[in-house]
C-alpha cells in the first residue's frame, strides 16, 4: 500500500516534469492549471528543453480525437479493411470498459506541485488512464493482426509498437495529466483485456459481416450501452466521448456487413501471409486522392449531419436550439444530454458507415479505389 500511495503522489510527476525540462518559476501557484503557450496570461512555469514539448504534444496526440478520426479511415482506405475491423472493435472495448472504470473510480487528476500544460481533460477523472490504455490496444492489435497476415520482419512492428505506446504514456506524465499509477494501471488493464479480447474479436469479425442478425444486435448492444454507462455523479466529457468511439464502431460494422450481403465483397485469391509490395507512382497518386476526397467527404457529412440531427431533435422535444445548446452541462440537465448523446451517436455512426460503404464505392466508381479493399474479409 506504501508502494501505491508512492505512485499516486503528485511530487513523482512534478519530478518527472523537472528531468524533461518544465522549470517552475512560482512554486506557490504550482497548481494552476494553464497551457505552455498561452502569453496572454502569467506563466508559472518555463519550457526549458522544445524538443521535449513537441515530442510529447505529439504523443498525447496519438491518443485523442483527431488522431481517431485521421487513423481510422486512412487504415481503411489505405491500407487493409480487415484488420481494420478488428483494431476499431478492440479499441472500442477496451477504452468503454477504461472510461467506465474511470467515473466510477473517481479519482481526481494530479494536483500541486504538478504543473498542467493542458485543461482539455480537466474535468475528467484521472484513473486508470485511457490514454495508456489506448497506446496499447491500437498498435498491439495491428501488430497482433498484422504479423501472421503480411510477411514483414516482427521485430520491427514490435519496436513500433513500443515507441508508440511509450510515448503517449510519458506524454501523459510531462502534461501533468496523470499520476504514475494511473499509467501503471492503465497498462495493466488493457493487457488483461488484450488477451481474450484479440482471438474473441478474430472470431466476433466473422459474425459482424455474414449473420443476418448481427446489425440488430450491434445497434440494440451499442445503445444500451450508452444508456447504462456508469454514472460518475456530475456530467464529464467522457460519456460523450465514449458514446463518440462505439457510434464509429457501430456504422463500421453496419457497413462492413452491408458490403459482404450485397455481394461486394469476395474472398481473396491469395492465402496469407501476403507480400507487403513498394507503391508505384500511380499507387500513390491514387493514395493521395482516396484521402483528400475521403477526409473532405467526412467533413461535410460530419456537419451536415451534426446540424441536421441536433435541430430535429430539438423540434422534436421543442426546444430552442441556442438556448439548449448554451445551457449547462450537467445529469440534469436530461434534455441536452439526450440530444448531444443522440447527435454524437447518429453522426459518429454515420461517418463510419460512409468510410467502409459509401466512400470506396464512390472511389471504385472514380477509378482510384484500392485493389484489395473489397477481399479483405
Amino acid at each position: 500500500m506504501e508502494y501505491i500511495q508512492y505512485l499516486k503522489e503528485p511530487a513523482l510527476v512534478a519530478n518527472i516534469q523537472k528531468f524533461f525540462g518544465i522549470k517552475l518559476l512560482n512554486k506557490s501557484n504550482a497548481g494552476h492549471s494553464e497551457i505552455a503557450r498561452n502569453t496572454n496570461n502569467k506563466k508559472n512555469f518555463e519550457i526549458t528543453n522544445q524538443f521535449w514539448y513537441y515530442l510529447f504534444l505529439f504523443g498525447t496526440a496519438l491518443g485523442d480525437e483527431v488522431f481517431y478520426s485521421c487513423f481510422i479511415p486512412f487504415w481503411f482506405w489505405n491500407i487493409d479493411g480487415a484488420v481494420g475491423r478488428r483494431v476499431v472493435l478492440v479499441w472500442t472495448i477496451v477504452m468503454y470498459i477504461g472510461q467506465g472504470i474511470k467515473d466510477i473510480i473517481r479519482w481526481d487528476r494530479p494536483g500541486a506541485p504538478v504543473v498542467k500544460l493542458q485543461t482539455k481533460w480537466a474535468l475528467e477523472y484521472g484513473m486508470p488512464s485511457t490514454h495508456a490504455m489506448v497506446g496499447v490496444s491500437i498498435p498491439f492489435s495491428v501488430l497482433l493482426y498484422t504479423m501472421d497476415r503480411y510477411q514483414y520482419y516482427t521485430y520491427v512492428g514490435l519496436t513500433a509498437a513500443v515507441f508508440w505506446c511509450s510515448i503517449i504514456c510519458v506524454s501523459r506524465l510531462y502534461l501533468g495529466m496523470h499520476t504514475v499509477l494511473d499509467i501503471i494501471a492503465g497498462l495493466l488493464l488493457a493487457i488483461l483485456l488484450m488477451f481474450p479480447l484479440v482471438p474473441l474479436v478474430d472470431l466476433m469479425d466473422n459474425y459482424f459481416l455474414t449473420s443476418p442478425t448481427a446489425p440488430f444486435l450491434v445497434l440494440v448492444v451499442s445503445i444500451l450501452m450508452i444508456v447504462y454507462y456508469p454514472n460518475s455523479g456530475k456530467w464529464t466529457p467522457t460519456r460523450g466521448d465514449t458514446a463518440m468511439i462505439v457510434s464509429v464502431c457501430v456504422g463500421l460494422l453496419i457497413g462492413s456487413w452491408l458490403n459482404y450481403q450485397t455481394g461486394r465483397m469476395t474472398v481473396s485469391e491469395l492465402s496469407p501471409p501476403y507480400t507487403i509490395l513498394w507503391p508505384s507512382s500511380i499507387m500513390l497518386v491514387c493514395l493521395f486522392l482516396r484521402t483528400i476526397l475521403g477526409f473532405l467527404c467526412v467533413l461535410l457529412t460530419r456537419q451536415l449531419a451534426k446540424y441536421s440531427s441536433y435541430n430535429f431533435l430539438c423540434a422534436l422535444l421543442r426546444e430552442n436550439v441556442d438556448n439548449l445548446r448554451k445551457s449547462e452541462n450537467s445529469l440534469h440537465n436530461k434534455h441536452k444530454n439526450f440530444v448531444e448523446l443522440s447527435c454524437k451517436y447518429f453522426t459518429c455512426a454515420l461517418i463510419g458507415f460512409n468510410t467502409v460503404y459509401l466512400l470506396p464505392h464512390l472511389f471504385r466508381l472514380l477509378r482510384i479505389e484500392r485493389p484489395t479493399f473489397y477481399t479483405e474479409i
